[in-house]
């Protein structure tokens, strides 16, 4: 009975894991496709510098990324050895990598408190918003949007960037530095 079970199990096992790589090649998928379309409508066009992970900026345009939330500069986050390192920092790094000499097209209506544009950016065929929160450097942003929980989900689930031990939220880090400034 025990060995019945069992296999039944591991048989559950690997069909659920076939059925979520089916599903992230489908995502991977779509995501090319928005960017090939995306070109002829752009809210922006342009050469960017990363201000930090979920930041750009182009002279006088600020450009947050929408539905994601990424470590501050200046956040650490701790490794699954339990010793911090600068995760802030590497999300930003992760995201100029991304990046490097390509223009970036950005899709994007409405402006946050801070006059920014809230958008959508693609790097050639990458999202550079989705690949943020599905390498781990970038979290989903539920108070705004549920745009990138899966890729959330996948990040988690594979331990990757900040992931891979223990952080705080951003929002919940940006607001405790506020409160030590009080």
């Amino acid at each position: 009975m025990f060995i019945i079970l069992e296999k039944f199990l591991i048989g559950h096992f690997k069909l659920v894991t076939f059925f979520l790589i089916l599903l992230n090649i489908f995502i991977i998928t779509i995501n090319f496709c928005k960017a090939e379309s995306i070109k002829d409508k752009y809210d922006f066009k342009g050469r960017v510098v990363v201000t930090d992970g979920d930041t750009l900026k182009a002279k006088k345009i600020k450009i947050r990324l929408h539905g994601i939330d990424a470590p501050e500069s200046k956040q650490k986050c701790k490794s699954k050895n339990k010793k911090p390192y600068p995760c802030g920092y590497r999300s930003t790094l992760f995201l100029k990598s991304l990046i490097v000499d390509n223009t970036v097209y950005c899709k994007g209506e409405q402006k946050d408190r801070y006059r920014r544009l809230i958008a959508v950016c693609y790097s050639g065929k990458v999202n550079l918003n989705s690949k943020m929160v599905e390498e781990g450097w970038a979290i989903a942003y539920r108070y705004y949007s549920n745009d990138y929980i899966f890729e959330e989900e996948i990040a988690k689930k594979n331990k990757k960037g900040i992931w891979q031990g223990d952080f705080i939220e951003p929002y919940a880090w940006r607001k405790k530095q506020l409160n030590l400034k009080n």
